[in-house]
């Protein structure tokens, strides 16, 4: 059995109002779905992993097959379930 190789994005949180844990992830959920459907999200093995609102830092895991997936939806817009979060941006700084 083969293993399943991942990788790990950093993203820093750009807006001035921060969603909530929740929101962000089906936020980011939502974008991989628009942009290559139920199939391409399910095969993305997304999971979060630390929410640091301080920092304004989340860390995803995501699977290698995957990684181009995400980090191309992750560039298209975002808009959380609050009306005045829209025009939210993530940037990767950094994956592993």
């Amino acid at each position: 059995m083969k293993r399943v190789k991942r990788r790990y994005l950093a993203l820093q949180l750009e807006c001035d109002v921060l969603p909530t844990e929740r929101e962000f992830i089906d936020a980011v959920w939502l974008a991989i779905t628009r942009l290559y459907g139920e199939v391409g999200a399910s095969t993305s093995g997304l999971s979060m992993i630390n929410f640091d609102l301080e920092q304004r830092i989340a860390v995803i895991r995501v699977s290698l097959a995957a990684l181009c997936m995400v980090r191309s939806s992750l560039a298209t817009g975002y808009k959380f379930s609050r009306e005045d979060c829209f025009g939210a941006c993530f940037r990767c700084f950094g994956y592993s």
